[in-house]
């Protein structure tokens, strides 16, 4: 029987779910299973986004037969070519011999690579970046993100209902369990560890490459992402934004200390424990793992999440303790950037590998280092507790934690500005009506003042256009935003005049009420109708004083506050990039980093000679 959940009124999700898979990518464990996403849209042409993988395929095709109802598969589009999506690519064009295939050049020689169709006669639609397709009443163009993290990836966005179809970008690890969208489950809490260790492990490396996707991201709008692995975000989208750029600059999520070791006998290990504690002591946050026991690909993910990262192991047949000399090579070949490492090393009669370990992790672009390496030969002594103390004291001095001081006087006539973002505030778009025109602003300042009769306050802006319509006409509502308010409507009602743009102009769904004036019946709570009794002139602003004639509940979300809108909503601005000199792979991307390419440079990833790099620009 089939299993599809709707996304929207013309889009449905078709995958699968793998709940028996121990390990994805035959590397990575996933005790909470994987889900593999596929797009259906119903529209005048019938379209598919992405295939799946064949341990899902029998659910896939029963899904994909009920939503066509035996209607004709227009187009398949294929954003990315690993087998986990792509895999059954050749049984949709067996089964639906009339689909065309819409994919990018790279993609189309994969195709070939992977499948014996032939890719000619019309059978496949090579896209380029920019290009439009439309099914009817949706249109899509296509977004070229190389090495994120193949170099024939390509992302699909919906023009029409600002949606992106992401590809591998903004997934995350574990099964669905019922839910369709990230809003649905506390994703904070329960998923943002293997969303990091989703990114960490499989797009972590290619930094550079998920940077240039973010700009291009920034510069369309967007209401809803649908990846390839997990959730649908269609709220928040700016919280898991701001994870991606972190991640892809390589900056550390929290200042901490994360210290793994290996031990064989205990001894490694219980120097580790002395410095966890002397660290805990200082202030410092602390999280402590044995990699003999913990998979790499979690720790790879913490190393990417705390800002300092402590080694211990022991020296094992002249060189690093096996699991150690793993993680390392990971945390190498992950490409981690910007981090401050400190190193101890045990060894009964040569140890060896600290100075192993710093070889390796020097290589990493930022990394810098606890100088006071510490030496155990076999068993912690009193003389290494100073050892400890002293690299306790560097780490917490280095990692900024907050140690005690002298509370500093305080000026009795200072006024901080930014205090008064602390106090309290609603956020609610403000409508108004004269004669024909309908406007709207955004405010945030809308308080009950007496409970009988209901009446409220609300302060104006003086230079807005429904302040004047308000003035003449003396009534209102106040539409109380939720917290699924996105951006965009701040920008919508926010930063534009109504002097010079019709604010209500279809965009978002309104409804009138008793007293003429138009409401937000989407992304409001509740709205409330005011007839002005009372103007008071404060300068900048009017506080207007009215009555409550009518009052109703739209729906359960919680109120938008303005310290939400800051937190949750507002995009925050990504780190000011450092001009980056190099040379890229125009086949998969690869960036070779320095002022001059050599002559024989050949790609480390794709095999091509110098003569496939262009400049950075």
């Amino acid at each position: 029987m089939h299993c599809v959940r709707k996304v929207t009124d013309k889009i449905t999700w078709i995958g699968g779910e793998d709940r028996r898979l121990a390990l994805f990518e035959s590397a990575y464990p996933i005790p909470d299973g994987v889900s593999y996403n596929s797009y259906f849209v119903d529209d005048e042409k019938t379209m598919v986004l992405d295939a799946v993988d064949r341990s899902v395929s029998e659910r896939f095709f029963e899904n994909l037969a009920f939503m066509l109802q035996g209607r004709k598969l227009d187009y398949l589009v294929v954003d990315h070519m690993e087998p986990d999506h792509a895999a059954t690519v050749g049984e949709v064009v067996r089964r639906y011999p009339e689909v065309t295939v819409v994919c990018n050049a790279k993609i189309e020689v994969m195709l070939r690579q992977y499948f014996d169709f032939d890719t000619g006669n019309g059978r496949v639609l090579i896209v380029k970046e920019g290009d439009t397709l439309s099914t009817g009443a949706m249109q899509f163009t296509f977004v070229m993100a190389p090495m994120v993290h193949w170099p024939e990836v390509m992302m699909t966005y919906e023009i029409t209902n600002k949606i992106l179809f992401s590809a591998d970008a903004f997934g995350t690890f574990g099964a669905l369990n019922g839910c369709m969208f990230a809003d649905q489950v506390d994703f904070e809490r329960d998923y943002m560890d293997e969303a990091r260790r989703y990114y960490t492990n499989i797009v972590g490396k290619y930094g550079t490459q998920v940077k240039a996707a973010l700009k291009k991201a920034g510069t369309i709008e967007i209401d809803m992402i649908c990846p390839l692995h997990g959730f649908v975000w269609r709220r928040n989208i700016g919280d898991f934004l701001e994870k991606y750029v972190a991640w892809s600059h390589y900056m550390p999520e929290e200042q901490g200390v994360l210290l793994i070791y290996t031990s064989v006998y205990g001894d490694t290990e219980n120097a580790a424990q002395i410095l966890a504690g002397k660290l805990v002591e200082k202030g410092v946050k602390v999280k402590m793992y044995d990699a003999s026991v913990t998979h790499s690909s979690y720790l790879v993910a913490e190393a990417f999440r705390f800002s300092h990262i402590v080694l211990a192991t022991t020296t094992y047949n002249a060189g690093i303790f096996i699991s150690m000399e793993n993680l390392v090579h990971d945390i190498v070949n992950h490409n981690l950037q910007n981090r401050t490492f400190a190193l101890i090393e045990n060894g009964s009669w040569a140890p060896t590998a600290a100075g192993l370990m710093r070889k390796e992790l020097s290589a990493l672009k930022g990394a810098e280092f606890i100088e006071n390496t510490i030496t155990i030969k076999s068993a912690v002594k009193p003389d290494h507790l100073d050892e400890l103390e002293a690299m306790a004291q560097a780490l917490a001095e280095s990692a900024g934690a907050e140690l005690p001081a002298a509370p500093a006087p305080v000026p009795t006539a200072q006024i901080d500005n930014t205090a008064m973002f602390k106090l309290s505030y609603g956020l609610f778009v403000l409508s108004a009506q004269d004669g024909d025109k309908h406007n709207g602003c955004i405010i945030n300042t809308a308080v009950q003042l007496t409970d009988s009769p209901k009446r409220i306050t609300i302060a104006v802006n003086k230079a807005n256009f429904t302040h004047d319509m308000i003035m003449k006409t003396r009534k209102f509502n106040v539409s109380i935003l939720a917290t699924s308010a996105p951006f965009a409507l701040f920008q919508h009602f926010g930063f534009q005049s109504g002097r010079d743009v019709e604010k209500f102009d279809g965009k978002y769904e309104i409804r009138v009420s008793a007293n003429g004036v138009v409401y937000l019946n989407q992304y409001a709570n509740a709205f409330l109708s005011g007839r002005v009794i009372d103007a008071l002139d404060y300068g900048t602003h009017t506080l207007f004083v009215a009555d409550v004639t009518e009052a109703q509940v739209l729906s359960k979300e919680p109120s938008m506050t303005y310290a939400y809108y800051f937190e949750h909503v507002k995009p925050k601005p990504q780190p000011k990039e450092e001009q980056q000199v190099g040379w890229v792979c125009k086949i998969c991307g690869y960036v070779y980093e320095g002022e001059d390419l050599p002559a024989d440079f050949v790609c480390p990833l794709c095999k091509h000679g110098a003569e496939d790099f262009e400049k950075l620009k």
